[in-house]
């Protein structure tokens, strides 16, 4: 991946010359089956540039109630879009409850926001949405004349967990936000999907929001490194993140709340408000909440640092 940044043939961006951008921006149009793309500095600012591309000020837009767009983006929607939040109950699946959802939907009347957009997010909490409720939502957006956008940062896992191409994961969706960190593990960057006209007005808020980078190229290249030669390889997170699971419930003091897909979700049962600063004495850098940690395998975890991070909570947990 560095070899491919130091040798990225770059250009401006703002204006639309750089090459390597252009490649990594079609290459992911191609791989999800939707006809342009643009090159973010963010999941969060892709989201953000789809959501503002499909609502108007005063609109709202149809979001799970821990969705990350709603949840964990700073409330930019609201604040910089002026696009209002209804948020949906999400069923144990990761899928929103599209009977609420459809409850929820405005009527055509002065009083109301006006319902534009419908969200979801694959994976969420690293649960696998199907394709069939992926598909409903789709009729649920047609029916009502939505937008319908998939916070697809971590669509690869979801597509590697469902053994189809990511082009399958995507195709129901109108706009689709993919990240090329997280698990693929380029520095930085997400890409954002859709039609000619929706990518052309997404690329319009890039600009008003800052993210217009000139020779971005050297990012654009990481990324492209990394769909390349990361995402079959996601299948070794999933395997990993299950050994991590069945190893953390054969530890006293731990129960594993869920694995699914490359994240391990588990808690100590007695509050220990030392326990990270322990791990992190054992050269283990973990994060909790209280009692509970979010547990996330990637390309710069191995199966034997699986291992040592089991020998590590085990004994700390019972020294």
């Amino acid at each position: 991946m560095r070899a491919a940044i130091a040798a990225a043939e770059v250009g401006d961006d703002v204006f639309g010359d750089d090459p390597t951008v252009r490649d990594l921006e079609s290459h992911t149009a191609r791989l999800l089956g939707k006809e342009a793309a643009v090159f973010v500095s963010s999941g969060t600012q892709s989201n953000l540039c789809a959501l503002m591309a499909h609502c108007q000020r005063g609109d709202e837009y149809l979001v799970g109630d821990r969705a990350h767009t709603y949840m964990f983006e700073g409330g930019g929607a609201a604040v910089l879009g002026s696009i209002q939040p209804q948020t949906v109950p999400t069923l144990t699946s990761g899928m929103l409850d599209l009977g609420a959802a459809e409850a929820a939907i405005k009527p055509d009347d002065a009083h109301f926001a006006r319902t534009r957009l419908l969200c979801i997010e694959n994976t969420r909490d690293g649960k696998v949405i199907g394709l069939e409720d992926l598909q409903a939502g789709r009729e649920l957006a047609d029916r009502h004349g939505l937008g319908y956008h998939l916070d697809g940062a971590r669509l690869w896992n979801a597509s590697i967990a469902l053994q189809v191409a990511p082009a399958d994961v995507a195709a129901a969706f109108d706009t689709v936000s993919v990240c090329l960190s997280k698990g693929l593990g380029a520095p930085v960057g997400s890409v954002l999907t859709g039609s000619t006209s929706l990518i052309a007005e997404a690329r319009k808020w890039r600009k008003m929001l800052g993210g217009a980078m000139r020779q971005v190229g050297l990012l654009a290249a990481a990324g492209r490194h990394a769909i390349d030669n990361h995402v079959e390889r996601l299948a070794e997170d999933h395997k990993n993140a299950q050994l991590l699971a069945e190893g953390l419930v054969e530890i006293d003091g731990i129960e594993l709340e869920a694995q699914n897909t490359n994240m391990v979700f588990v808690r100590t049962t007695q509050h220990m408000p030392e326990l990270e600063q322990g791990l992190w004495r054992r050269g283990v850098q973990t994060r909790w909440s209280g009692n509970h940690s979010r547990m996330v395998l990637h390309l710069d975890v191995s199966e034997a640092d699986v291992e040592t991070v089991l020998t590590a909570v085990s004994s700390e947990l019972n020294n």
